[in-house]
């Protein structure tokens, strides 16, 4: 279908904005163009139960977290998801996805367990990756303490954040891990340095761009570092038997939609359970756009009604 009207005119409103690109610009000055953005686009004054920040150890230092304990919880230890944001690996925070947690722990009647992992340029990869499982084992290890159901616990993510969730939960497979119950992949990244449709034909214009990829994957990958490393494009795994099912989230205009596509085809060739949700008309992350598109809210709210199931939440 083409392309939604109200979608487009926002697209039209953004490309007639005055200034460089976000990819021309330095990290730091991304990180702050993209805080900007989210705080006019997403969601706004969402009531929660409570917040907590805490850190964990990890390998390059603490880790900061922040806890989201639903509105009126069903019990003391809840099942939880440990999100990581989206944002190339270089941009985003747990403040600019403050909205979209406290939305997804209501919604599915979880604890949302988000994490500031380290960014790069200046913490390239693996960084990124050692802090999201290292994040995991500690949720893991202290459940009862953080007011957890060990035995109910999820990764998740949108976009760079969905490739950390996907990396994570094919790690705690093959090293014996932490046993997840559930993965949350939206919009996410799968195949760094790839070729598909999707990124020749919506790799322009469309909110997300392909020479913003570019700067996001130089950015994280060092040189010398295979793109075809599972660790860095998961869709490269020798195999998707045994892992967590996945509710796997796209959109038709995103450059991304063709390889979380096939990540989803993969998971269910080998016999995973996977729900695919292709939304028709709009763009990569764009429940991002709370204030701005209608959509926005009811696809993120049927993930996180998918996530309840899966967790048998409330």
């Amino acid at each position: 279908m083409p392309l939604d009207p109200v979608m487009k005119a926002f697209l039209d409103q953004m490309a007639l904005q005055p200034g460089p690109k976000m990819y021309e610009l330095p990290a730091a000055a991304g990180r702050t163009l993209f805080a900007v953005l989210m705080d006019a686009v997403g969601p706004k004054d969402v009531p929660i139960g409570k917040t907590a920040n805490i850190v964990c150890p990890g390998p390059g230092g603490d880790i900061p977290l922040r806890i989201y304990t639903p509105v009126a919880p069903s019990a003391e230890a809840l099942p939880a998801l440990v999100f990581f944001h989206g944002g190339g690996f270089v941009i985003g925070s747990v403040d600019t996805h403050d909205g979209l947690c406290r939305m997804i722990a209501n919604e599915a009647g979880v604890r949302v367990i988000s994490v500031e992992y380290r960014l790069a340029p200046e913490n390239k990869f693996p960084a990124a990756l050692e802090d999201a499982y290292a994040a995991v084992e500690y949720v893991e290890a202290n459940a009862s303490d953080l007011g957890v159901d060990a035995n109910r616990l999820a990764v998740g993510g949108d976009s760079a954040g969905g490739a950390l969730a996907a990396e994570v939960a094919q790690k705690a497979k093959e090293e014996g891990g932490p046993a997840l119950a559930f993965q949350l992949l939206l919009f996410p990244v799968t195949q760094i340095g790839g070729q598909t449709d999707s990124l020749k034909n919506f790799g322009e214009g469309l909110f997300l761009e392909r020479a913003g990829l570019e700067w996001f994957y130089d950015s994280y990958v060092p040189k010398d570092v295979d793109r075809n490393d599972p660790r860095v494009s998961p869709l490269s795994a020798a195999s998707f038997e045994d892992l967590p099912p996945a509710y796997v989230m796209l959109a038709e205009f995103d450059p991304l939609h063709d390889e979380g596509l096939r990540y989803a085809q993969k998971l269910k060739a080998a016999g995973v359970a996977c729900e695919v949700v292709d939304h028709a008309g709009l763009v990569h992350d764009f429940i991002y756009l709370q204030a701005v598109l209608p959509q926005a809210a009811p696809a993120l709210k049927h993930a996180a009604k998918a996530l309840k199931t899966a967790l048998k939440a409330g």
